[in-house]
């Protein structure tokens, strides 16, 4: 009743400073209950972590790695200082996409154990940010570090742990974890259980929305699923397919997407080795590693350079085009 007389009296002569000063007095006396303004370095933060889902785009993956640390290391300020409960989540959605890409890019460069560090920790903020979706796809991209690097029993239960966590909704992450589960259980020679996980990725790719279709690392485009496919299918031994993935990967790869290409045409050889062409397989991959630039020659691609170098039987080692590869990998 005191505040009422206070305002009409303060009012009835008309919107007077102190009739003003009054009211922004009462507005100030409730705003301050509410949750406060959206910090403006988390809105930053979020743009940021939104450009870095597009890849390399012909970038150095250092270079990619050195920027994304940087931008990382601005939310710890923000972290670190009660928020409201909306703006934790945001905060900590942010934090799981970038760490989540940081351990992408460390798992390129052939940086096993930070890679799966930087997975841990993406892990944790996506949990905490309540958002399956991105829990999802952060085990499910964590499961490619065993598969790529000789472990195919551990990247399976990753991608199934992913596959559980996203559910049965077509959604980016639900797609990308049956795509990696196909491609462990084809290295850890369970066809039926690969062919099983195939059949679930296309299922969920022919629903996804076109909102989850971007050609980004979070979302799931045609391009990426025709990569996981390449692998899958020349793993199985499957050329026609794995031939007929590559070939419509490579036509909706942009011309920057170095590593992409790389490991395409590196399927595109395995192929061949596995179609009884062991020399041309050497040459093409020969052929693929001379033709990239500096800083992309490791990790990953190398690896999968390795798997066929290895995959050739020793008493064909000695032929030239094998003898070349060997020096190649070697340099």
């Amino acid at each position: 009743m005191k505040r009422r007389n206070l305002l009409h009296g303060a009012l009835a002569a008309g919107l007077t400073a102190p009739a003003l000063a009054t009211l922004t007095a009462a507005r100030a006396d409730v705003d301050q209950t509410l949750s406060p303004d959206t910090p403006q370095d988390l809105a930053d933060l979020e743009a940021a972590a939104e450009s870095y889902e597009y890849g390399y785009h012909g970038q150095a993956p250092t270079r990619v790695l050195a920027d994304l640390v940087t931008d990382f290391t601005t939310l710890r300020p923000l972290l670190t200082v009660p928020q409201p409960a909306p703006i934790r989540a945001r905060l900590c959605r942010t934090a799981g996409q970038m760490a989540g890409m940081t351990a992408i890019v460390l798992h390129d460069l052939g940086s096993r154990r930070e890679s799966r560090a930087w997975f841990a920790t993406a892990a944790r903020a996506a949990a905490e940010s309540g958002h399956d979706q991105l829990h999802a796809w952060v085990l499910a991209r964590e499961a490619m570090v065993p598969l790529n690097y000789g472990a195919p029993k551990a990247a399976a239960g990753l991608a199934e742990q992913a596959r559980h966590a996203a559910g049965h909704r077509p959604t980016a992450a639900a797609v990308l974890a049956a795509a990696v589960a196909a491609r462990a259980y084809a290295l850890n020679h369970q066809s039926e259980q690969a062919r099983q996980a195939l059949a679930a990725a296309d299922a969920l790719m022919e629903r996804l929305p076109e909102s989850e279709r971007p050609d980004t690392w979070l979302t799931y485009s045609e391009q990426k699923h025709h990569v996981h496919l390449s692998h899958a299918y020349t793993t199985l031994a499957d050329t026609r397919r794995a031939n007929e993935s590559q070939q419509r990967a490579l036509e909706l790869s942009t011309p920057t997407s170095t590593m992409t290409r790389t490991l395409l045409n590196i399927d595109a050889a395995a192929c061949s080795h596995h179609d009884g062409d062991s020399e041309d397989a050497c040459r093409r991959t020969v052929a693929a590693l001379t033709g990239l630039p500096d800083g992309y020659r490791t990790g990953l691609v190398h690896r999968r350079a390795q798997d066929l170098y290895e995959a050739i039987p020793t008493q064909h080692h000695h032929e030239p085009a094998v003898h070349e590869l060997r020096d190649v990998l070697a340099a």
